[in-house]
């Protein structure tokens, strides 16, 4: 399989599936009369990050390790999101991004040396082993969590939400 497949493809069904649980939040907000934003808010547990912490690490993983692969800089998106159509609009800037990239840019990056900085260090993988073991475990977590805390608070949503999209074989 080619790094581009590997990459570029499973962030863009991801993060089209989180902006339709988002709508599906705002949804439930408005028939429940509350307002959406106070989901921006929720966590799952008093140390974890909140929802809206949760969508901008998802869409930060995204973006830079597609860019990462590339050999380019990705846009910086300030963590300024006050709604879900704020939110939205994030997740439509970095699918927009990523739908840029062609497979030329990323296939063979599979063995090359990709250092960035993280945790107060600089982080140094090879591109196969930064996609999948460090990209793919942090960009699934954020995106479940906040699944999670959507689900937890309420909102309609399930697997088949989650896992939506997946391309044809």
């Amino acid at each position: 399989m080619s790094m581009y497949h590997a990459s570029v493809p499973v962030f863009v069904q991801m993060l089209t599936n989180l902006s339709a649980i988002l709508d599906k939040a705002a949804a439930h907000a408005e028939a429940k009369k509350f307002d959406s934003a106070n989901f921006l808010g929720m966590r799952l547990i008093a140390d974890m990050l909140p929802l809206a912490r949760q969508v901008q690490i998802a869409c930060d993983h995204a973006k830079r390790a597609t860019a990462r692969l590339a050999g380019v800089e990705p846009p910086k998106h300030p963590d300024e999101e006050k709604s879900i159509d704020e939110l939205k609009a994030r997740i439509a800037s970095v699918l927009d991004y990523l739908k840029t990239f062609k497979p030329a840019q990323i296939d063979g990056s599979e063995m090359k040396e990709i250092s960035f900085p993280g945790g107060g260090s600089t982080r140094t993988y090879k591109g196969r082993q930064m996609l999948l073991h460090y990209t793919y475990p942090n960009f699934f977590f954020h995106v479940t969590t906040a699944y999670d805390i959507l689900r937890s608070s309420g909102v309609d949503i399930g697997k088949a939400d989650f896992a939506a999209n997946a391309p044809a074989a």
